[in-house]
């Protein structure tokens, strides 16, 4: 720095603490000038939150944004050109379900809707990251050139202006020991500034049009990226509506524990019984002693129905009650002596000396009826 710029900021310097400390007088801008300048500083404020927000709207772990702001500048440093995506939270959600839908298998009616929400979710994933990049083209970037030129130079105009105006004022003050021309020179100088930062901030705050036009297309890629979402989790409630009605009307399966076939050490005679904790002993007489059993348990019919269980016989599924004249009543549990089947959906057989016919699809057949 030359000497005489380095007393040119000496100047400055006394000026400045003289009106902090002494309560010296300086030239005082217009009205229209204060009220730009106030409204400008309002904007570099508003665009650096404003953008941090935006980032933080699209991308809202911390620690994925430091990871990737970290991974794209080695990239850079390296010279490769690709960077990492922004792991989406329906992305991860969907990949888990992905992973245990498929797992289950397609046999499974939650593990088929799992995966279907799963695909769904990595779609909602796949529109948030279009909405990242478009959301960064239309208003992130426009803003941040703003920031970065425009009110960088207003900003570098208004320095510029603040200094010149504490040289004027000290030039001023020791008035009669600073030459006049100095004086005017200086003058010169702040007036001149004050032009060139007065016309930055006018222009500035004449293109409301374009930042709301930036608005507005933030507006309509929110719009019509919840648009998407809309359409994918709409379908997906359909699909997910027509499987919790499918799997309601399917009839209830009930857990049947595979027969043993036991044969007697007396004789030849082969019968059944059910695995469950229920002791049963084959007599020469071919039938299963009575022992104890839980109450309404469908292990007891055996026992309460004394069944010779080589006769063709059947277990009710579920309770049935007759509508009409020769059809035969039975409760869930039940064990059916089959007599014949009459067609593809009706079976007739006996219960507690009582018979008549029965659907088919209501009963499990234990012992089936002999080929004819």
């Amino acid at each position: 720095m030359s000497v005489s710029g380095m007393k040119k900021q000496l100047h400055k310097a006394s000026q400045l603490l003289n009106e902090r400390l002494m309560g010296a007088e300086g030239t005082k801008m217009d009205e229209d000038f204060l009220r730009m300048e106030k409204s400008v500083a309002v904007i570099h404020t508003l665009l650096v939150e404003l953008l941090s927000k935006t980032t933080e709207f699209l991308q809202p772990n911390p620690a994925f944004r430091a990871k990737l702001s970290m991974l794209n500048t080695m990239s850079r440093i390296r010279g490769q050109g690709r960077s990492t995506g922004y792991p989406q939270a329906e992305g991860m959600l969907g990949d888990c379900m992905l992973l245990y839908g498929r797992e289950l298998g397609a046999a499974s009616e939650f593990g088929g809707a799992l995966a279907g929400v799963g695909d769904a979710l990595q779609q909602v994933a796949q529109a948030r990251d279009a909405l990242d990049v478009n959301v960064k083209h239309i208003f992130i970037d426009p803003l941040q050139d703003v920031h970065t030129t425009e009110l960088k130079e207003i900003r570098y105009q208004l320095k510029k202006l603040n200094g010149r105006r504490l040289d004027f004022d000290y030039k001023k003050r020791r008035k009669g020991k600073v030459p006049v021309e100095e004086v005017h020179q200086a003058w010169d100088k702040f007036i001149t500034s004050k032009e060139l930062a007065e016309r930055s901030m006018f222009v500035l705050l004449q293109n409301d049009v374009d930042r709301l036009s930036h608005l507005a297309a933030l507006v309509a890629a929110l719009l019509d990226f919840h648009r998407n979402a809309h359409r994918i989790l709409l379908g997906l409630h359909g699909n997910l509506q027509a499987r919790l009605t499918a799997a309601s009307n399917k009839p209830r399966r009930r857990l049947r524990p595979k027969n043993i076939r036991v044969r007697s050490e007396h004789d030849s005679s082969v019968g059944f019984y059910q695995q469950p904790s229920v002791t049963c002993a084959v007599s020469s007489g071919e039938q299963f002693t009575d022992l104890p059993s839980r109450p309404g348990s469908p292990i007891s019919c055996y026992a309460d129905s004394k069944l010779v269980l080589d006769q063709p016989c059947c277990r009710a599924m579920y309770s049935f009650h007759p509508n009409h004249e020769g059809e035969l009543a039975f409760s869930e549990g039940d064990i059916i002596v089959l007599t014949c089947q009459v067609d593809v959906n009706w079976y007739e057989g006996e219960l507690g000396g009582q018979s008549g016919l029965f659907p088919v699809s209501y009963v499990d057949v234990l012992v089936p009826l002999p080929l004819p």
